[in-house]
């Protein structure tokens, strides 16, 4: 059974920095994409970051220069490291997986989901 299990969420003021984790079991994705979403209450499920099995990475814009995804296939984890944030970006973070190298930014393509994680910035 594939599991993915985040952690790191929680509570930051504004300007600060969490980093989230997220560690996959039942299944190797070494050559697989993996990506984080986030989704707000009555909102669609939004892509934040995807990085593909060699480490091409694609942010949305509204995180470019503020977040970094990365990987450690040894590992079985992918992690984002945010910076610099912002009330704006409180809300549930998904981790995803998906067996093909390509990261596409369209969150109905992953197939492997984590139980999301909540960040919360105060202002």
């Amino acid at each position: 059974q594939v599991q993915l299990v985040e952690s790191g969420g929680g509570l930051v003021q504004a300007g600060g920095s969490l980093r989230l984790s997220c560690a996959a079991s039942g299944r190797t994705f070494s050559r697989g994409a993996m990506g984080w979403f986030r989704q707000a209450p009555g909102k669609e499920r939004e892509f934040v970051a995807v990085i593909t099995w060699v480490g091409g990475r694609t942010y949305t814009d509204s995180v470019k220069g503020r977040f970094t995804i990365s990987r450690d296939n040894a590992k079985n984890t992918v992690y984002l490291q945010m910076d610099r944030l912002k009330p704006e970006d409180t809300t549930v973070y998904y981790c995803a997986a998906r067996m093909a190298p390509t990261a596409t930014t369209d969150y109905e393509s992953y197939t492997f989901w984590g139980q999301g994680t909540q960040v919360t910035v105060s202002s």
